[in-house]
């Protein structure tokens, strides 16, 4: 009987155990159902927020466009009528001024324009002096708000350079003061994190980076792109599942200045490159500057060599870039006040222009390959346009304040008649450029003329279809002096032949 008892005892508690628990279900199920109708409370109510967002953007955009009717009017039609009366020279008129808050303090480090959405543009926020360094930002704007930025990032360390993808629009990447680089996804909400980022175990450099610039994909259709920095490395980054991969491409080691030595070391001069500048055409070469003032022309074949040297400035070159149009010709610039043009297979610049300044950066236009700005540090900016005046800038005009303020970058719109310049105040003004600083230049359909053919042309010449050996016809009756010379040489040329008959 005790076996007996003991199975019944365990059968009732069964029973009191599974009556516990239909008691309990109905409970649970009443919390699920009040769990439940919080999460939908809590969806709809960000539902209501994205549409209450979306509301109050275009809002804010019919509000802008009203207070700044003026100037979006001057932006789309205005055309400074006294350029006619100028003498090839123009001007630059003053449209937006860009500024947040919070990035007061904070010069503009870096600008560039969205290769699709042609409206927008981003700005990197970093600082300067090297001895106030703080945080960063990443602002995008556009012109159709110019009160506040569309998208705002903040970063640790300050910004130093950035460049947009040109297939991705919506990826950027950007260097770091520290010497990390990253890619920020503007898909992803506004303040996160950089999808992918540089660390000391993947390869980081070690000083500022000073430029980066997106290449084509890889044979895996991997992205890729280049930095270079203050610690003598150009690096080529690859984005393989969730990390960079870097591959170090040239280093960029002073020639004449090996030492030697404890126990036979050698010990090598590292340059530090302060901006760079692929090809427009030829997909390996690049230009590196240096802050020795040196332009190294390299390949991203050899990395153990450079293909030429330039001994291009005094002092270190804020900006080196290839001609859109003409495949030899590059610029530079330095803080030795000077704006030098150059044929990559001459050593010597074929035009030097002293802007009385330190030249922070210049700029190639989308539209012709004559035209190019550059900004001193004495709040000037300088349009030139070689077509018309190969000595003298076409436009030399104040921007900002020259006591308070330094500018520091200038960017020309790919559509829009327009340029940005930025300054360490961390103001981005956009300017209109008047007619005459975007004179288109002009087709030339037919094949150039020999000098014969030209002076032929000139002087209203033609060749009969069947004209007698020798002899030249007037075009009807466009000639003056060199008509008397053409009759004499026929004259003199039919005498010649009778003679000869006879």
């Amino acid at each position: 009987w005790e076996i007996y008892d003991a199975y019944v005892e365990e059968l009732q508690k069964l029973e009191k155990s599974k009556e516990k628990e239909k008691q309990k279900a109905p409970v649970a199920k009443k919390e699920d159902k009040m769990r439940g109708r919080k999460l939908t409370s809590l969806e709809s109510q960000s539902d209501d927020v994205t549409k209450v967002a979306k509301a109050a953007k275009i809002v804010e955009r019919m509000v802008n466009q009203n207070t700044f009717d003026d100037i979006a009017q001057d932006f789309r039609y205005f055309e400074d009528a006294s350029d006619d009366y100028r003498d090839n020279m123009g001007t630059l008129l003053p449209l937006w001024k860009f500024q947040y808050d919070k990035a007061k303090r904070l010069a503009v480090t870096a600008l560039c324009w969205n290769p699709k959405y042609k409206d927008l543009f981003v700005v990197g926020h970093g600082s300067y002096d090297f001895m106030k360094q703080s945080r960063g930002m990443l602002l995008l704007y556009t012109l159709k708000n110019p009160s506040f930025p569309e998208y705002i990032f903040n970063s640790e360390s300050g910004i130093m350079c950035l460049d947009i993808h040109v297939d991705h629009p919506y990826l950027i990447v950007v260097g770091f003061y520290d010497g990390n680089v990253a890619i920020y996804n503007l898909k992803k909400p506004a303040g996160s994190q950089p999808g992918y980022k540089s660390t000391a175990k993947s390869g980081k450099h070690t000083d500022p980076v000073w430029q980066v610039k997106w290449q084509k994909d890889d044979m895996d259709n991997n992205l890729n792109f280049f930095s270079v920095s203050s610690d003598g490395r150009i690096v080529s980054w690859t984005v393989v599942k969730n990390e960079l991969v870097h591959t170090d491409v040239i280093k960029l080691l002073v020639e004449g200045t090996t030492l030697e030595g404890p126990e036979g070391l050698q010990l090598h001069t590292i340059g530090c490159g302060t901006s760079f500048d692929f090809h427009k055409k030829i997909d390996y070469l690049f230009l590196v500057g240096t802050e020795e003032g040196k332009i190294y022309k390299c390949s991203k074949s050899y990395s153990s060599q450079f293909l030429d040297i330039f001994h291009a400035h005094h002092m270190a070159v804020d900006a080196v870039s290839w001609n859109p149009f003409h495949s030899k010709v590059f610029i530079s610039c330095s803080s030795d006040w000077t704006v030098k043009i150059w044929d990559h297979t001459i050593k010597t610049p074929m035009f030097i222009y002293d802007l009385n300044a330190a030249v922070g950066d210049v700029a190639w236009a989308p539209y012709s390959s004559t035209v190019f700005a550059a900004v001193s540090t004495d709040g000037k900016a300088h349009v030139f346009d070689l077509s018309v005046n190969k000595y003298e800038p076409i436009c030399n005009q104040p921007v900002v304040a020259k006591k308070k303020n330094k500018i520091t970058h200038v960017q020309f719109n790919a559509i829009y008649p327009v340029i940005l310049i930025g300054d360490d105040r961390g103001h981005v003004t956009c300017l209109k450029l008047s007619p005459n600083l975007r004179k288109m230049p002009k087709n030339q359909k037919k094949r150039p003329l020999t000098f014969k053919a030209a002076k032929r042309q000139h002087a209203g010449i033609m060749k009969e279809k069947t004209p007698e050996p020798g002899l030249l016809v007037l075009k009807k009756q466009k000639t003056n002096g060199i008509e008397r010379k053409i009759r004499t040489y026929n004259y003199i040329l039919r005498g010649q032949r009778k003679k000869a008959k006879g």
